[in-house]
């Protein structure tokens, strides 16, 4: 593809969680990043986007500007040492490889959960940003639309989204389907670790939760992982009991080597109705006869586990039909951008044959009557798009067919209309 799109990638692929916090940007960090490549590294076509997973940064430059796009974001994190991470990093200097690749992560073909719909929003998200900060040009703008509307494909033609394929999303589906005829379900996660937190924060995006409780036994992490969830409660690990009793749905990641709720905790909670326990903890950290407690029922891993695969199956099925859509989209996108090549002589043609025209009507339009004015001014501005129409069909035929040949008509138009004199328009 002719264009200087290059991509700079820090991800979950090479890159483990400890070194991905510490250059992770909230929103207000991307916007700063983005006016610092924009005006102080001169860089355009700037798309900066940051998640859980991943911190990436899209732009054009004619040179590969990778190490600088990296030590100007080790300055905005505070962190000098930046060069040490080099090798975490992906470095995409060709528009084929940085385009094909944006195209990947939106779809969710390079996430951690094959499919995730999460990162479509996300990437609309940093495109906002982008065109808040005017760092989007045509190009960025063409790709994303591009982009959008091969999502929407993806999404009503494929199979690709269906399903939970993660845990932590198989559990909180699960929840949904338990909890479908409660009025107001209340759920209580005690554990937060990797994949507690992870249930979390889906909790957080589900509209069928409006009561989501967290406990652990550290209380700060609890706070922590509540303020990012927007706001969700947290009750401390020794009130533990009376959250028990209130909720709908307890979902345990506790890590410990013994069970921690059994058959004497849960039997004291005075169940009137059904109580659902889902248990993700590796060793099991509810105990097999809590069941026995009447109107409670457990779930473990192997449930969950089980219908995150039957959704991933079904996902990794529909990858060669996404990629296919994909390969369409770009496709077009690669026309465009040939296309973008021949823009500035054909602004110039324009302009050329403006000023030809205008030189012209002066000459006539002193004599001539109002009506005759009209008309030859109508003609003539005929006449010249007649003519333009076909330059501008040659020069884009020949652009798809050999980028050798578009240059050899844009040298002789250049020639012809004497456009060396002409500025762009």
């Amino acid at each position: 593809m002719s264009h200087p799109f290059k991509a700079v990638s820090l991800s979950f692929k090479k890159a483990p969680l400890a070194i991905r916090e510490l250059l992770a940007l909230d929103e207000a960090a991307c916007r700063r990043f983005l006016n610092t490549l924009r005006h102080e590294l001169g860089l355009s076509d700037l798309l900066v986007l940051s998640t859980c997973n991943r911190t990436e940064v899209y732009y054009a430059a004619d040179d590969d500007r990778s190490r600088d796009v990296i030590l100007a974001l080790g300055a905005l994190k505070g962190r000098p040492d930046v060069g040490n991470f080099l090798p975490y990093f992906d470095l995409l200097t060709s528009a084929d490889d940085a385009v094909q690749h944006l195209f990947d992560v939106a779809m969710g073909l390079d996430a951690q959960v094959v499919g995730d719909l999460q990162i479509s929003n996300q990437v609309k998200m940093a495109y906002q940003w982008s065109a808040d900060g005017d760092a989007a040009g045509p190009f960025l703008h063409r790709l994303l639309h591009t982009i959008f509307f091969t999502n929407k494909r993806v999404q009503t033609e494929t199979r690709f989204r269906d399903g939970a394929a993660s845990m932590s999303y198989a559990t909180v589906e699960l929840a949904e389907e338990l909890t479908a005829d409660v009025a107001n379900p209340r759920v209580l996660v005690v554990g937060l670790g990797e994949i507690g937190a992870d249930v979390c924060r889906h909790l957080a995006g589900s509209k069928s939760f409006a009561s989501v409780t967290l406990c652990n036994r550290t209380r700060s992490k609890a706070d922590a992982l509540a303020e990012e969830c927007g706001g969700l409660k947290v009750v401390n690990f020794e009130d533990l009991t009376g959250a028990l009793r209130d909720a709908d749905v307890i979902v345990s990641s506790i890590n410990r080597s013994e069970p921690f709720f059994t058959p004497e905790l849960v039997q004291h909670l005075d169940v009137l109705s059904f109580k659902f326990f889902i248990d993700l903890s590796v060793p099991r950290s509810i105990a097999p006869d809590v069941e026995l407690v009447p109107g409670v029922l457990v779930y473990n891993v192997d449930t969950i586990q089980s219908k995150a695969s039957a959704a991933l199956e079904m996902r990794l099925a529909s990858v060669p039909q996404v990629r296919a859509i994909i390969a369409e989209s770009i496709a077009g996108m690669q026309s465009w951008a040939k296309e973008m090549l021949v823009s500035p002589i054909i602004q110039k043609v324009k302009a050329s044959l403006e000023q030809l025209r205008l030189e012209e009507l002066d000459r006539y339009q002193k004599k001539a009557t109002p009506a005759e004015s009209k008309l030859l001014d109508e003609v003539t501005r005929s006449l010249m798009q007649k003519v333009l129409k076909q330059q501008v069909l040659h020069l884009k035929a020949a652009c798809q067919r050999d980028e050798a040949e578009a240059g050899q008509l844009m040298e002789l138009l250049s020639n012809f209309f004497d456009l060396e004199r002409q500025p762009v328009a």
